[in-house]
């Protein structure tokens, strides 16, 4: 393995996994495999995005291949649109043509598109296959760790899904370089967002090093992905499976994910529409009696960040309040959401008046003519 590497575990007994984080892993892949015990017999399917093959598929495969690996490649469609039944489907197809048998492993290899949808494709097909998560975008130290995985409904994002965990994660920071800048400040939302529910001082050094964070330099961005996947690792290793602790995790999702489904996945990146949703939610904070600072505080990292604040004009907000609604945090009735108690700490509150969030949104829509 590449010097350099920073490596974390998700602490999950049997089932414990490492995240590793550096510079020229993608080269490294089949010894890696063969060093972990995967079987060199079993083929292996590679799941990938029209962005991403080119770049960086051959690269894998011929690490594979010169292990003694079998390896079948396949390409998705780049964008939010392939996490479909109908792409589920072709991939399981794939797998099907390929011959892969129960001892054999799915590759994902891109964005958290790619991650979510190749990570169903192992959970289901034959009930289970091995599983291996190699995200190449800055989004995806989020959803590449903790076993979600999933497709979407036309009328809810991630509602079909299982909790499936990787084998391993592999995190080759080379790989950020091709990123587009808007696709990297989306994807700095998540980052951020880690600080927001559990770590101040992590915020802080955002904040500090954000004009680094932005130009991708790599001792920055790979600290602060260790960092993230991090507080990642700790949440998911304390509560898999989303029965409490994990919840904190959403903070901004509940608006965030309805502000995709109604704006049309694609339209607004998920970092973005994450960004509004957690600027929603510091704001729903202070109708709770927290510090208003928090809102104000919130909006500033994200603006210095490039990301957007507002929800953008053509969102209709009774659409909005709808596709909250399908979310799965919509539990009982009740609006439930992850509120800030302050910069670094969060609370789960099931007690959310729909009201107040219909307030919420109705603001942040009519205040983008501030932009």
């Amino acid at each position: 393995m590449a010097g350099g590497t920073r490596q974390l575990t998700v602490e999950l007994g049997e089932r414990s996994y490492p995240i590793l984080i550096g510079s020229g892993l993608l080269a490294g892949t089949g010894a890696l495999f063969a060093e972990r015990g995967f079987p060199v017999k079993a083929p292996i399917l590679l799941v990938t995005d029209a962005a991403v093959a080119h770049l960086y598929a051959d690269t894998v495969v011929s690490s594979l291949q010169a292990s003694g690996y079998s390896v079948t490649q396949t390409v998705v469609p780049s964008g939010e649109t392939s996490k479909s039944l109908s792409v589920f489907d072709g991939l399981i197809e794939a797998a099907l043509e390929a011959g892969l048998d129960r001892k054999s492993t799915v590759i994902a290899l891109g964005g958290g598109v790619v991650g979510d949808l190749a990570g169903f494709v192992a959970a289901t097909y034959m009930r289970g296959v091995r599983f291996v998560q190699i995200p190449t975008t800055i989004l995806a130290h989020d959803s590449s760790v903790g076993g979600k995985v999933a497709v979407n409904h036309r009328l809810a994002k991630n509602i079909i899904g299982a909790f499936y965990q990787p084998e391993f994660v592999m995190y080759d920071l080379d790989t950020l370089r091709s990123l587009p800048p808007r696709e990297v400040r989306a994807g700095l939302s998540e980052v951020i967002k880690h600080g927001l529910i559990w770590n101040a001082d992590f915020v802080r050094w955002c904040d500090e090093h954000a004009g680094k964070l932005l130009a991708l330099d790599p001792e920055a961005l790979g600290y602060a992905l260790y960092e993230g996947c991090k507080v990642k690792a700790i949440v998911v290793s304390k509560d898999e499976r989303e029965n409490d602790l994990r919840a904190i995790l959403n903070l901004g999702h509940t608006i965030g994910h309805a502000l995709e489904a109604v704006a049309g996945y694609g339209e607004l990146l998920h970092g973005e529409a994450i960004a509004i949703g957690m600027v929603g939610s510091a704001r729903l904070a202070a109708r709770f009696g927290y510090d208003k600072g928090i809102a104000l505080e919130t909006e500033r990292i994200f603006r210095k960040f490039g990301l957007p604040v507002r929800i953008p004009s053509g969102c209709d907000p009774d659409a909005i309040m709808r596709a909250m609604q399908h979310d799965k945090k919509f539990s009982e009735g009740q609006m439930v959401f992850v509120v800030p108690t302050s910069i670094g700490s969060v609370e789960i509150r099931n007690d959310v008046p729909s009201a107040w969030v219909r307030e919420i949104v109705k603001d942040l829509r009519e205040e983008t003519g501030e932009e």
